[in-house]
């Protein structure tokens, strides 16, 4: 069986990618788009694959500014090749993200210009705007951040009562949520830290082993949490946001672990920065007063703040069983089994 990184994508010429770019912005447009300059650099924004940043100019005088995102398998990044784990990929599940969820839902986000789909050859480009914004751990406004989580409640209260989202999200190949995908977690770590046995000391074994004896109570927590559609990465580093005539456009991007799974998640992430508890709490109580009630959700803002914890634990152990030959980036930096623990004494487990 062929594993993961097992093909090497070859060098785009320019002259395929202008062939390719004219028939996406002529689909795009509902007109023949001819283009009479085409510049292309690597783009210096960290994902898994490779990414350019194009420059283009029709003949009409049109420029645009686009992100070319190449998700085939031998595009996958040396250092993601080593790391990401092999069950995580799909190269569709982007694609279709912002095809048929994003596109027709939220404007905000990066303009989906077309993809192509080639299974045989095993192409799969995706082609966006690319957003002239920063990444929101650059911006130090408080007010900012709050308004980021007003926009991650309008994304989950968009899509947490429809109906068909289900059909959808498998059309979408969406990660789920789902107990077996939480258990997955704390049992890689496991594995993780018996393999590193010799080269840890007792007190880290016992410390996991500790934690998975109780961790049956994470998940039964977790999988009783309503779902919507999540980003699943949704970190200050995979957002953008513009500023502009005092308006904020918020833009999340990668949305390479789209799922389907509790909101409370996303917020998780967003809320893993270094802003102080009481930060925290208040950032999270924004995105608590946007939520549209839903039966018994959401619940009062202590029960909230709990279901915030449990899915603050559940990232600190996604990253303790990641990759073994892993290193996160600096901004994820940090000991993730003193958090679990942490927040697992917080929890009474």
């Amino acid at each position: 069986m062929r594993q993961l990184g097992d093909t090497q994508a070859q060098p785009v010429s320019t002259a395929e990618l202008r062939k390719v770019l004219e028939d996406i912005l002529s689909h795009h447009f509902g007109t023949r788009s001819h283009i009479a300059k085409l510049n292309r650099r690597p783009s210096a924004n960290s994902s898994s694959f490779a990414v350019e940043e194009l420059g283009v100019c029709l003949d009409d005088g049109t420029t645009l500014q686009l992100v070319f995102k190449n998700l085939g398998r031998g595009a996958l990044l040396e250092g993601a090749r080593q790391a990401k784990p092999i069950f995580l990929y799909h190269p569709l599940r982007e694609i279709e993200t912002y095809r048929t969820i994003l596109a027709p839902n939220l404007p905000s986000t990066p303009t989906y210009y077309g993809a192509v789909i080639d299974h045989q050859i095993e192409r799969y480009w995706l082609f966006l705007e690319k957003v002239p914004g920063v990444e929101l751990y650059q911006v130090g406004e408080f007010s900012t951040w709050q308004q980021v989580a007003r926009w991650l409640t309008v994304l989950h209260n968009r899509f947490a009562r429809q109906i068909k989202f289900s059909a959808r999200a498998q059309a979408a190949h969406l990660l789920s949520y789902d107990g077996a995908f939480y258990r997955l977690w704390l049992r890689r770590a496991q594995q993780f830290f018996r393999r590193a046995q010799p080269f840890q000391p007792d007190s880290v074994r016992h410390k996991i082993d500790w934690l998975a004896a109780r961790y049956e109570q994470v998940v039964e927590y977790l999988v009783a949490l309503p779902v919507t559609f999540v980003h699943g990465e949704f970190y200050a580093s995979n957002v953008l946001v513009q500023q502009a005539a005092g308006e904020v456009r918020v833009c999340p991007v990668d949305w390479e672990m789209a799922a389907v799974g509790p909101g409370v998640i996303d917020l998780a992430a967003l809320t893993a920065g270094k802003w102080s508890e009481a930060e925290k709490q208040a950032l999270a109580l924004t995105y608590h007063a946007a939520l549209e009630p839903d039966g018994d959700w959401p619940p009062a803002p202590d029960e909230f703040l709990t279901a915030l914890d449990y899915c603050h634990l559940h990232l600190a152990v996604q990253w303790l069983g990641w990759s073994p030959e892993w290193s996160p980036p600096r901004e994820h930096a940090q000991d993730w089994l003193s958090e679990a623990m942490r927040l697992a004494e917080r929890l009474m487990l």
